[in-house]
């Protein structure tokens, strides 16, 4: 029986290890943590509880085949449902504009608040269904392997038509050719955000984000985005994977091109594959001895600071999805990749699972997810910041929605990119390992096979194909595809 070890027990992680084991591999998992999940974890504060990372669920065909494969019927696992607004958005001049997952439903809304046409709007659903189409199989559904993937058939045709996915432009650039709504191009400006990425100098191939969510649709669990965790844990149990929580990886010890073993406190593992979930820019740098250059760095996607607010009240304001844009969007962007500083005035995420899963928070309350973009963690005054973004968020709340919620904060909990950072290992906090904010990104992500070693493998979000719950789904399928073929 060929053996598996796992660095960490998050989704991608579970991923791979639920696919080998259930090809008769002997899987280990090891997680630093008490429990499974890493970013798409889970707090109880003061009887409410909270999501501690995603909140959307897209492409469930890939979470389905994860469990087909495996001979389990999903259903028996997850009861996913589909969301009839994807988000509700606030603009600082009072618009409030619903995303219905109905497209004509949403093409009225736009049409009726914006200054669109359905033709146009239809034009850019088109637009971004076509770069999808162009780049799925490069890009998402197969790992990527240098340039054996470039000279692939499907490669090739891609290239071919190579204006077709939109690499030359930002995405910005190719949002302002659509729309002459300044609230429409920053609405689709946002999906640069969901790699931690800049959409003023992100490649317009990422306009592929809003197709994914947009048209093959948003979903949520019906016990919540953890409910994704239990479920995976409980199937890679299910099929033999062993678990040792609070057992952090000390050491990964190498023998010429060959991973000989982990170390923990506890001693030592010898493996025949092994497979880092853990981020990848720490997993060479602390184990692996792989220096980071400045250039490097530089290159880091955002971290995010999360206030977890239980709040008096049902705030029917408010759906289960929110953000509320920041006034000048160039400004926000300049001051987290270029400055390297919060935003003075930021765009703010509220999630709130309380308005379907009603156990989430008392009777009478709701459980707030409150989340802005920050830079990575270089050492700020973290405590500090929190306390200015806090008086932020509560001014922008009441200047946009005229209502007073500080008052209403009955419970709180504060994430920040240094906890995020020694929570989950992440470098420096930042979510995705490395932004997409050039035009060879994708070329340059974490491979899903390491170069240096022969039977060492990455998935995660900072891995190939990259960040968000379908894709590192696929990490993990990508991993065990490759293992099993070697």
């Amino acid at each position: 029986m060929k053996s598996a070890g796992v660095i960490g027990a998050g989704i991608g992680g579970m991923s791979a290890a639920i696919r080998l084991a259930g090809s008769g591999y002997k899987v280990t998992v090891f997680e630093k943590n008490t429990s499974p999940g890493g970013k798409a974890g889970n707090i109880e504060v003061d009887g409410f509880r909270f999501d501690t990372g995603p909140s959307l669920l897209t492409m469930t065909d890939i979470l389905k085949e994860l469990y087909e494969s495996s001979g389990e019927d999903i259903n028996a696992y997850l009861d996913i449902r589909k969301l009839d607004n994807h988000c509700r958005y606030f603009y600082s001049d009072g618009t409030v504009l619903n995303a219905y997952s109905d497209r004509d439903k949403y093409f009225d809304e736009a049409v009726k608040k914006m200054n669109i046409t359905r033709e146009k709007l239809a034009a850019y659903s088109n637009y971004t269904k076509r770069i999808y189409d162009l780049t799925k199989d490069i890009f998402l559904f197969d790992s990527y392997k240098g340039m054996k993937s470039l000279l692939s058939f499907k490669s090739l045709k891609t290239l071919l038509q190579i204006r077709g996915i939109d690499s030359f432009r930002t995405i910005h650039e190719a949002n302002k050719s659509f729309f002459e709504d300044e609230r429409l191009v920053q609405l689709y400006d946002r999906y640069a955000t969901y790699n931690g990425s800049n959409p003023y100098s992100a490649p317009a191939t990422l306009n592929l984000i809003s197709h994914v969510e947009n048209a093959l649709g948003g979903y949520y669990l019906a016990e919540g985005m953890y409910g994704l965790t239990k479920g995976m844990y409980k199937l890679a149990e299910k099929k033999g994977v062993e678990f040792r929580f609070g057992e952090e990886i000390t050491g990964i010890d190498r023998d010429g091109s060959d991973v000989t073993s982990l170390r923990t406190s506890k001693g030592n593992y010898t493996f025949d594959y092994y497979i880092s979930n853990l981020d990848s820019i720490t997993t060479n740098k602390k184990f692996l001895g792989e220096p980071i250059n400045k250039e490097r760095d530089e290159l880091l996607s955002t971290s995010a600071m999360v206030f977890y607010w239980g709040i008096k009240g049902v705030h029917t304001e408010f759906d289960t999805h929110n953000i509320l844009f920041s006034n000048d969007y160039r400004k926000e962007f300049d001051e987290l990749f270029e400055e390297r500083v919060i935003p003075n005035d930021p765009t703010v995420y509220i999630y709130i699972s309380s308005k379907f899963a009603k156990k989430d928070a008392p009777e009478g309350y709701e459980n707030w997810f409150v989340m802005i973009n920050t830079p990575a963690n270089n050492g700020q005054d973290w405590e500090e910041e929190a306390k200015k973004v806090k008086k932020i968020i509560l001014k922008k709340m009441d200047k946009i929605t005229g209502k007073r919620i500080e008052g209403n904060i009955t419970a709180e909990r504060i994430l920040n990119p240094k906890l995020l950072e020694e929570k989950t290992g992440s470098y420096k906090g930042s979510i995705y390992g490395y932004s997409s904010n050039t035009k060879f990104a994708a070329f340059k992500r974490q491979p899903n096979r390491s170069k240096k070693f022969d039977n060492l493998y990455y998935c995660g979000g900072s891995a190939h194909p990259g960040g968000g719950i379908p894709l590192v789904i696929l990490s993990g399928k990508n991993v065990a595809e490759m293992i099993k073929a070697d």
